[in-house]
């Protein structure tokens, strides 16, 4: 039986924390589980620890964001000798045979080097529809022709996608030995698109599994994301992106040349934002390269194993 360790960034979870880790014990597959909490007001830590004595707890002093918390989890079950990490967001939880179902989609793929993420199916917190974002991006991804295939009840075991945010990601070990953790760059926005573009650049797959279903308790709107936080972060996203050629200087180029268009048409507050993040980029350069170094390299980036 693979050992297969849950990893949960908790923040003033209270909302969900009985639904979340009651489904845990519920898993017909055998699972460890690591909670690292944010610095949570609202009495989180004493829940868990009073209520789920199996779960592992890790106190952060400070709110470290998503990435580097969930970093710090993903090391500690990689050296108590993980073969999955199942990374889940604090408002979700599983059902009995999801993680099964999975096992079973890695277990039958004839090239498992080629897995970088496995998918389940998110539906919403009242467990009758798709979450939001997995419609759209099920949407953006036409070419896998999943909703052609839902609707004629013939879906196949999986289907490649080229992002699903990280609510539920069942990663392989060999993952994490190749592509690493978060980019601690990234404080609460973008790492999960980042995470995917290394994916992509180490030939793995995302794969999203029909067949295993859990649930994504977020509000169900596409305006509840603050798009223009992950906006802000595309610039930089692009220059670490290692699937990108000679991406700082084409960056600096784009920055240059909307600053002058900016400029020409008056548009002063817009020249002022481009101004800023042109001079923030060019300040940082020798650390997104070393950055942009790192992450294409195979190896456990940004993890201390």
């Amino acid at each position: 039986m693979p050992k297969i360790y849950f990893i949960i960034v908790t923040y003033n979870a209270m909302k969900w924390a009985e639904r979340c880790f009651s489904s845990l014990r519920q898993s017909s597959v055998p699972i460890h589980c690591i909670v690292v909490d944010n610095g949570s007001t609202d009495g989180t830590q004493q829940y868990i620890t009073s209520n789920f004595s199996e779960v592992d707890f890790i106190q952060s002093e400070k709110n470290l964001g998503f990435g580097k918390a969930n970093n710090i989890g993903i090391e500690k079950a990689y050296k108590e000798g993980a073969d999955f990490f199942y990374l889940m967001n604090q408002d979700a939880w599983i059902y009995e045979n999801s993680l099964e179902k999975l096992l079973e989609v890695y277990n039958s793929y004839p090239s498992k080097k080629e897995i970088g993420i496995l998918s389940p199916m998110h539906i919403d917190g009242t467990e009758k529809k798709l979450d939001i974002f997995l419609d759209k991006y099920i949407a953006h991804n036409f070419e896998t022709r999943l909703i052609s295939d839902l609707y004629f009840q013939s879906l196949k075991p999986f289907y490649e996608v080229s992002f699903i945010n990280a609510a539920h990601w069942f990663l392989p070990k060999e993952t994490i030995e190749t592509v690493g953790g978060f980019n601690p760059y990234f404080f609460h926005y973008g790492e999960d698109l980042e995470y995917v573009n290394r994916i992509v650049f180490h030939k793995k797959k995302t794969l999203l599994v029909p067949g295993s279903k859990v649930v994504h308790d977020g509000k169900q709107s596409l305006s509840k994301v603050d798009y223009t936080k992950y906006e802000d972060l595309r610039v930089e996203t692009n220059i670490m992106n290692p699937n990108l050629s000679n991406s700082f200087q084409s960056e600096k180029k784009a920055l240059k040349q909307s600053m002058m268009k900016n400029m020409l048409t008056g548009k002063k507050s817009n020249y002022q934002k481009l101004s800023a993040k042109y001079k923030k980029i060019v300040g940082e350069e020798k650390k997104l390269t070393e950055i942009r170094n790192t992450v294409e390299k195979e190896a456990p980036s940004f993890l201390n194993l």
